[in-house]
């Protein structure tokens, strides 16, 4: 397991990252008002796994399958963040985007789930649709806006409660419209961060909220080796390991995944996509 300090300084670059990426000196954009109806991704061609729902019906949490010892399984996750109010620089040429590390991907054969904010995907909509037809990935929510769920939460601007559900609703949308084919019923919360409260929130949209269980620590990361040992010092079957897909915050993850893979497929790991540990 990592030690209890260096989870905390791994979640302190994750929080660097969501603090990054959320803008600098400009207004926090305040998400539309939720819809009568929740906006559904648009179904895959197979019926994709879900966890049934939490206590009292609220959204319920995966964070590590449940797997057999001598299964050694793990899924890649990563996040492609972009907030709402990051056009400006986006168009200056700050590349929130990471297509160098998607093509490793595709070359090493490795499944992976993908967290898209809907920001991403409207600045990167040809990127959006193209991982979303690859049939080595999936595409899941990440909301938005990528403002936080709850108070506290690494400095982001907070969502209102009553625009939470509609902040997800509003990524689902920009998917389509950007013509992303292959979106699962998942949802990451930025930075992590979620409570009873916004659990209830997105109950109506039929998400499973999904989080991690080894934090690669590549936010802001120099030391690619430092973010590899730390992922494979981490990683146990069924793990779900957070990285980024955001080449200006996250510049090493790149490099980390051509040595992580190969070091893991050698301790008789193979990946595979968040839905198949949860279909597991």
């Amino acid at each position: 397991m990592i030690s209890y300090v260096r989870r905390v300084t791994a979640a302190c670059a994750l929080g660097a990252l969501s603090l990054g990426l959320a803008g600098c000196g400009e207004p926090a954009a305040r998400p539309e008002a939720a819809p009568k109806k929740s906006a559904a991704p648009r179904p895959s061609p197979t019926p994709t796994p879900t966890l049934a729902p939490g206590p009292g019906g609220t959204t319920p949490v995966f964070a590590r399958g449940a797997t057999k010892r001598k299964e050694r399984v793990v899924a890649l996750t990563f996040d492609a963040d972009m907030t709402a109010d990051q056009g400006a620089r986006a168009a200056a040429g700050e590349h929130f985007d990471n297509p160098a590390l998607i093509g490793t991907l595709r070359r090493l054969k490795v499944p992976a789930t993908v967290f898209m904010t809907g920001r991403w995907a409207e600045e990167y909509p040809a990127q959006a649709r193209a991982i979303g037809r690859d049939r080595l990935f999936e595409v899941a929510n990440h909301s938005y806006s990528h403002y936080a769920f709850t108070d506290d939460c690494y400095g982001l601007p907070r969502v209102p409660a009553p625009d939470m559900r509609a902040d997800v609703d509003r990524a689902f949308a920009a998917f389509r419209k950007a013509g992303v084919e292959h979106v699962v019923p998942y949802f990451r919360f930025p930075g992590g961060c979620h409570d009873r409260a916004a659990l209830r929130a997105l109950t109506p949209t039929g998400v499973t909220a999904v989080q991690w269980d080894v934090v690669s620590g590549d936010a802001f990361a120099t030391d690619a080796d430092a973010v590899v040992r730390q992922v494979l010092d981490g990683v146990r079957p069924g793990s779900v390991v957070v990285m980024h897909c955001t080449r200006s915050a996250a510049p090493t993850t790149e490099r980390v995944v051509r040595k992580v893979v190969p070091a893991l497929r050698e301790r008789g790991y193979r990946f595979v996509r968040v839905s198949d540990l949860i279909g597991a």
